[in-house]
């Protein structure tokens, strides 16, 4: 079944390649359908992968081959709830390490240019302390940091 509201992710024509990344990498993730270009488009030809369905952690996406005319930015990213240090690590480091780059408070992009928040669930419920002291320390802390250390996060949540 279609699902009724799909994202769409423009890549420059390796949307299959980032869509078997995604689903190697992250739970419940696959690849579905692929379509092929029934005829040349601007940037492609006939039989060139123009669409593929795949699903990231549950959501229904669809990678277009739709050439070099728009990059993706950070306006629009998965955010990635990880339950402790070894799958934070682990995402992380896929993403990084294959091709991607960091940036700060959990951020970071993939080869492709997707951003990624690679979020502890501890971090979002420290945050969310009705002790708003407690949840500054936990937001300074955050603030320094690129990929998010649950150790450092739980420190700074509990200090008095």
């Amino acid at each position: 079944m279609i699902s009724k509201n799909t994202i769409c992710l423009w890549y420059e024509h390796d949307a299959l390649s980032a869509a078997n990344f995604y689903a190697a990498t992250f739970p419940d993730s696959s690849v579905g359908g692929v379509m092929l270009a029934p005829g040349d488009y601007p940037d492609g030809q006939q039989g060139d992968v123009l669409t593929v369905e795949f699903t990231v952690a549950g959501i229904p996406c669809v990678g277009l081959n739709g050439g070099p005319h728009f990059k993706h930015n950070e306006s629009f990213s998965f955010q990635i709830a990880t339950d402790d240090q070894a799958e934070t690590d682990r995402l992380w480091n896929a993403v990084v390490g294959n091709g991607g780059q960091e940036s700060a408070c959990g951020w970071c992009k993939d080869r492709w240019g997707v951003s990624w928040q690679i979020t502890p669930r501890v971090l979002t419920t420290a945050m969310a302390d009705p002790d708003r002291a407690a949840a500054k320390r936990v937001f300074e802390a955050m603030m320094t940091m690129r990929k998010i250390d649950i150790t450092t996060i739980e420190k700074a949540w509990r200090a008095k």
